[in-house]
């Protein structure tokens, strides 16, 4: 009996063993890839990016880049490959916050028309138009959960934005005040005389400042008549958050004529409010 138990025993170890050894054979690990080569194709064949607000549907540069050729154990990686194209300014490295970035699935190349990378460059990267400027372009691949990532070859153009119509209508009173129970004088009522103290100075064209008292976790509205809550052809009666009554990014959010409530920072303090037309933000910065 006893040697039974040593034979069986011996058998169940060997046993074990061998399973173990399949086990670790079905095991797949990551054995590299190839960073992904970039290149571009502009309209005009330089690296000069031609644009203009007459031809802005036409297209203005395609990026074309390699597959990066995920291997593993078992072969190519047969995983869906995500591809991230980053654009920012020279010399910046790619840690500008407010580089553009754009996420595609799978797809090799990107073509982009004069209007969008004009939006790209005004409205993201805050460049000045009429200016030319040079942009670092690269891309980077990666797999589930953003791992493997690769990146590409920096490329670089040279790009001059064009001057568009303000996203945000700017109000043709060119006055803009504030109103709200954040601010001092709380809601303005219809006839309210003007409320100098919530008046905005006019910094440009599009760009509208004011330093104000706000009351935390209160609410406000901008508008362009103090003491009229109707509009005035051709300016609305206000401007607010483009999404539901107090569902802004208290630090700062896009805005509309005829918006929602915009909600201020939850500390009660002084801020600077800055209304940006041609981008159709606006930003709440503590002082």
């Amino acid at each position: 009996m006893k040697k039974f138990v040593k034979i069986f025993s011996l058998l169940f170890l060997v046993a074990a063993v061998v399973t173990s050894c399949k086990k670790e054979e079905n095991k797949v690990f990551y054995e590299g890839g190839t960073n992904p080569v970039l290149t571009v194709i502009t309209n005009s064949g330089t690296p000069n990016v031609i644009m203009g607000f007459a031809t802005q549907t036409e297209e203005a540069v395609k990026f074309e880049w390699t597959n990066p050729n995920y291997q593993f154990t078992t072969g190519v990686s047969s995983q869906d490959v995500s591809y991230t194209l980053e654009i920012d300014t020279a010399g910046a490295n790619f840690t500008n916050p407010n580089k553009k970035t754009v996420v595609l699935s799978k797809l090799l190349n990107l073509k982009i028309t004069q209007s969008e990378l004009n939006d790209y460059l005004l409205n993201q990267l805050v460049l000045a138009p009429a200016i030319p400027h040079t942009l670092e372009i690269r891309v980077k691949s990666s797999l589930v959960n953003n791992s493997a990532v690769l990146i590409s070859n920096v490329v670089t153009l040279t790009v001059t934005p064009y001057t568009i119509p303000p996203k945000v209508a700017p109000p043709v009173a060119a006055t803009l005040y504030v109103t709200g129970s954040a601010t001092p004088a709380s809601w303005m009522g219809g006839g309210d005389p003007e409320n100098v103290a919530q008046k905005f100075t006019k910094v440009s064209e599009t760009i509208y400042e004011l330093t104000v008292n706000l009351t935390g976790g209160g609410s406000f509205l901008l508008v362009p008549r103090y003491g009229n809550w109707s509009a005035v052809s051709p300016d609305p009666e206000k401007y607010g958050f483009t999404g539901s009554n107090n569902g802004n990014n208290v630090n700062g959010d896009d805005f509309k004529a005829f918006g929602g409530d915009i909600l201020a920072p939850a500390a009660s303090g002084t801020y600077k409010i800055v209304v940006d037309f041609q981008r159709g933000k606006f930003t709440v910065t503590r002082i």
